[in-house]
């Protein structure tokens, strides 16, 4: 079923030395039915002050480089450096707190026709000291938010997850900082596509959060993810009944 899908793997990251070649490798490993699964992968080197881009590079991955700092803004420079058309694309963090199998779980997703999938750590298992108590208590709120506004049963705003390109397209993606994942889900919302969250289990990141590890990181995000759902509600606050999210246990 993979061998029908073209499919592409964005990696924004800044300073991820110690773990991005680990990250990179491990993906383009996946196989299924002896066929590499991931067609292409892509790095964003946000502006790192290490070797992240090297150690990409050397472990397979095509880099590119953002200097604007922003995991929206790197997400957006790495699609825009996509070569051939993909059918899917896979939004994946380069500090390994994600399990590369898992993958699978959203790909089977698409193939049977969901339009974005959300790996969702609130389903899966959560390894201790994999999520700060800044993020559990960002994304509890958040959610809640989204779920009381749009009155969708969103439980977590994720970083892994898969998008069909055509959706992709049809969202226009906007936010260049901390309201990328969040623009993506409300924006899915609102075009009524076939939004599923999938569970995935969370590793302890390698290396230090540059969100959750500083004030000023804990604060733009959640400055910034809430401004994104008050501005997209502003936008267009209507409910769609027929919208098809839900949770897979």
């Amino acid at each position: 079923m993979y061998q029908r899908n073209r499919i592409a793997v964005i990696i924004p990251a800044f300073n991820e030395e110690l773990a991005i070649r680990e990250v990179v490798i491990d993906f383009l490993s996946l196989h299924f039915d002896g066929r590499r699964v991931i067609d292409e992968l892509i790095v964003c080197d946000n502006g790192s002050m290490d070797c992240t881009a090297d150690f990409a590079y050397a472990a397979g991955a095509r880099v590119v480089r953002e200097e604007q700092r922003g995991y929206g803004a790197a997400c957006l420079t790495a699609l825009s450096a996509l070569g051939k058309r993909p059918d899917v694309v896979l939004f994946v963090d380069g500090d390994q707190s994600v399990v590369p199998e898992q993958a699978f779980r959203l790909l089977d997703e698409i193939v049977l026709g969901a339009d974005l999938v959300i790996g969702t750590r609130t389903l899966g298992i959560i390894e201790p000291g994999a999520m700060a108590w800044p993020q559990r208590i960002g994304n509890k709120f958040f959610t809640w938010l989204i779920r009381r506004l749009w009155k969708v049963p969103v439980s977590d705003l994720g970083p892994y997850r898969a998008i069909r390109y055509s959706a992709l397209q049809r969202l226009m993606m906007a936010d260049q900082s901390y309201g990328w994942t969040v623009e993506m889900q409300i924006k899915a919302i609102q075009q009524d596509l076939s939004m599923i969250e999938v569970p995935v289990d969370t590793l302890k990141r390698i290396g230090r959060s540059k969100v959750s590890g500083t004030l000023h990181g804990v604060v733009g995000a959640a400055g910034g993810i809430f401004g994104k759902v008050v501005s997209l509600w502003c936008r267009d606050p209507v409910v769609s009944p027929s919208n098809s999210t839900r949770d897979l246990l």
